[in-house]
């Protein structure tokens, strides 16, 4: 590799690092925030909106669809925290083809430890009547995962479609 494909390889990981850093802070502060308005406002009430999504305050001591009800919050953070460490090791090291994919995951993982850590559950408040109430920090954990793995399949079929280099022998004929 020449210096100046060095240069560019890394200015180019030091922008996927900004992106994913700042991806994963907006994230989580967006979430935090909306979870701190939605417990003032919606105490003691609920906000039906026009179309399939209402609002409605629920405190979930579990994970995903209350799955981990009665598990010890300490243990949640502890396994929240290490996958959200794993994948911003990886995404920090260049090892995902979207740094914002990435940072969907950590920040929303974030923000649900940040909250669990303060309360001992997480404030829900997206309500559709036919799925568990959610929030903000889960839609960009299941869209950042949904966008790591297409854009990781995308990267495998470019990778599968390139031409491999033809083999040689010493003396330069293939």
């Amino acid at each position: 590799m020449t210096a100046t494909s060095d240069t560019t390889t890394d200015t180019a990981a030091g922008g996927a690092r900004r992106r994913f850093v700042l991806v994963a802070v907006a994230v989580a502060t967006v979430d935090l925030v909306s979870k701190a308005i939605a417990s003032r406002a919606l105490a003691g009430r609920d906000v039906d909106l026009p179309g399939p999504l209402d609002l409605s305050l629920a405190y979930n001591s579990g994970v995903a669809f209350s799955v981990g009800v009665g598990v010890p919050p300490w243990v949640l953070v502890v396994l929240a925290t290490g996958i959200a460490t794993v994948v911003a090791v990886a995404a920090w090291r260049g090892q995902f083809p979207s740094a914002v994919a990435a940072g969907l995951v950590v920040g929303g993982a974030a923000a649900n430890v940040v909250d669990r850590v303060q309360a001992g559950s997480v404030v829900d408040m997206l309500h559709t009547g036919w799925w568990p109430t959610f929030n903000l920090a889960d839609v960009w954990i299941v869209v950042g995962c949904a966008l790591l793995v297409l854009t990781e399949l995308n990267a495998a079929r470019r990778r599968d479609a390139s031409p491999s280099p033809t083999p040689t022998r010493g003396d330069g004929d293939p």
